[in-house]
C-alpha cells in the first residue's frame, strides 16, 4: 500500500540513499564521474537531508511502500522563478525509485505537494528539468506544467541545459 506523508528525521539514511539511487539511474549515462560522486555525495547526505527536515517539516513530502521510502518530493519555498520573476515555491526534486514507475508514485507526490501548497495560499509552482530527460519532461506535461524557458544548471566544470516549467495550482 502506497502512502505519503512529511519526511522523518529517521528516515533520513534512506532518503540519502533514494535519492542517490534516483539520480545515478536517471542521470549517469556515462557512468558516475567525479563531478556526479562529488555533487550527490554532499547535496544527498544524511546530514543535509537531516538539516532540512529539521529546518521546515514540509519541504520533503515522501511515498511510502509498506512503510518504507519509495518517492521524495522537495519544495524550497521562497523562491524566485528565473524566467517569470514570480516569487513562487519550487519544486527541486521529484524522485521515484525505477521499480515504483507507472504506479501513480509521481502523480500522488505532486497532488500532494500542490494541495498542501494550495492550503498556504501559494498559487504557483515552477520547476527545472533536464532537457534531455524526456521521460520527467513528459511527465510534468502531463500534470499541466509549461516550459517557459530554459536555465543552465551549473555543476563543477559542466553545465546542463534545463527547462523552467510552471502551473497554476489554484
Amino acid at each position: 500500500m502506497i502512502t505519503f506523508g512529511r519526511a522523518k528525521i529517521t528516515d533520513s539514511i534512506r532518503i540519502s540513499v533514494l535519492l542517490k539511487t534516483v539520480y545515478i539511474q536517471t542521470y549517469a549515462a556515462e557512468g558516475v564521474t567525479f563531478e556526479f560522486a562529488n555533487f550527490i555525495t554532499k547535496r544527498f547526505s544524511v546530514e543535509h537531508i537531516e538539516s532540512t527536515i529539521a529546518a521546515d517539516p514540509d519541504q520533503l513530502m515522501i511515498a511510502y511502500f509498506n512503510d518504507n521510502p519509495i518517492g521524495v518530493a522537495e519544495i524550497i519555498f521562497g523562491r524566485t522563478c528565473p524566467i517569470k520573476n514570480i516569487n513562487a515555491p519550487e519544486l527541486s526534486k521529484l524522485y521515484v525509485l525505477e521499480r515504483f514507475y507507472g504506479k501513480g508514485v509521481g502523480h500522488g507526490l505532486i497532488k500532494e505537494v500542490e494541495d498542501m501548497l494550495r492550503k498556504s495560499g501559494h498559487e504557483h509552482l515552477w520547476l527545472e528539468v533536464y532537457t534531455k530527460n524526456g521521460r520527467a519532461v513528459a511527465f510534468y506535461e502531463k500534470h499541466g506544467f509549461i516550459s517557459i524557458g530554459e536555465v543552465d544548471f551549473p555543476m563543477e566544470t559542466n553545465t546542463y541545459r534545463n527547462y523552467v516549467m510552471m502551473r497554476s495550482i489554484t
